[in-house]
């Protein structure tokens, strides 16, 4: 199943009821950016803005943690999407943060959620329209039909990493994964968890575009991934691992799962197995 709708799909819809976009983009601190300030800059028309580090656990220790059930509609019900709408969710480049937005809202209750191909600056460099400010939220009920299964809690990944009992897709760059550079944040071993498969998310998109179904199929087949089988994903916080997801449901795998701790939680611990190298 598509997930990925064009530039001009979106624009037919916009302003009509029923019909949700929100402006999910996050950076690492290294990309010295600040989504919020670009938001209120310049943002698709009537676009609302999701911000992964307060709407998150920030009681858990560890980045942008899964909110509670109840805090995640809450919080979309203040931004004025309901689990009944139609929502596209879109970040700058277009495949680094919306597809975790992408994840969250399909877990928590919501069905017809999609992402914008080409992100912000696709739209921007066809010449589209662009609004500024903060748009008013109308009243709207997000129903919740949370998916708690969907998600890997460190308990269970240790039992994957022990057992083998899922395959194991890490979306960090392939230097990150082998050790052979440093993780970006502080604290934290380099390398990967044991038997675990390296799948860049930088691999699934060319130029902001998501590649089709064949250059999926091919990446996971290069990485030694079998579709066949259960897959987890991860990455360095839980972000991007959600692209592999994306990948995998367009597949139409559907017997996957995110690992929300991932190496933030993993490498910064002394009594987990790390391996170097490559797969």
């Amino acid at each position: 199943m598509s997930f990925i709708v064009s530039p001009e799909w979106v624009e037919e819809r916009l302003g009509k009821p029923g019909f949700s976009v929100i402006d999910a983009s996050w950076y690492l601190p290294a990309h010295n950016r600040d989504p919020k300030a670009e938001y209120l800059a310049g943002h698709l028309p009537g676009a609302v803005f999701f911000d992964h580090d307060a709407i998150a656990d920030t009681s858990s220790g560890l980045p942008h943690t899964l909110p509670a059930p109840e805090v995640f509609a809450a919080e979309m019900e203040a931004l004025g999407v309901g689990s009944d709408h139609t929502i596209v969710v879109y970040d700058g480049p277009g495949y680094l943060a919306a597809p975790r937005l992408w994840w969250m809202l399909r877990m928590m209750g919501a069905s017809d959620v999609y992402v914008l191909d080409g992100g912000l600056d696709g739209w921007r460099g066809e010449g589209r329209a662009q609004e500024t400010g903060t748009p008013a939220p109308a009243p709207a009920t997000f129903k919740l039909d949370a998916k708690p299964h969907r998600v890997t809690s460190f308990e269970d990944m240790r039992e994957i990493v022990a057992s083998g009992s899922r395959q194991i897709a890490d979306a960090r760059s392939a230097a990150r994964f082998e050790a052979a550079e440093p993780e970006p944040r502080a604290g934290m071993r380099s390398g990967h968890m044991p038997g675990a498969k390296s799948l860049p998310s930088s691999s699934f998109a060319k130029d902001g575009r998501f590649k089709s179904p064949e250059e999926l199929r091919a990446l996971f087949a290069d990485a030694g991934i079998d579709l066949s089988k259960p897959v987890v994903t991860t990455c360095g916080s839980g972000v991007t691992a959600a692209i592999i997801t994306l990948a995998l449901e367009t597949l139409d795998h559907a017997d996957n799962t995110l690992y929300d701790g991932s190496w933030s939680e993993w490498g910064s611990r002394d009594d987990t197995p790390v391996a170097t190298g490559e797969a």
